[in-house]
């Protein structure tokens, strides 16, 4: 079964998105386990995420979608 790509999203919109959610995922790990670096690691994946997905927002909002 193959997958259709959405045509219609950026691709960094649903990166960013991913990376977001990645980084959570790494700092409630770090919470979890006290890791200071690694909940560090997860705060800037996050921040890294939301920057790429709104660039994909604007890239989006200039192809007029």
């Amino acid at each position: 079964m193959a997958v259709e790509k959405n045509q219609d999203v950026d691709p960094d919109r649903v990166e960013g998105s991913a990376k977001n959610l990645g980084g959570k995922i790494k700092e409630g790990a770090g919470k979890l386990l006290g890791d200071e670096k690694l909940k560090n690691e997860g705060r800037v994946d996050q921040v890294k995420g939301k920057v790429q997905n709104a660039v994909g927002s604007v890239k989006d909002a200039l192809k007029g979608k």
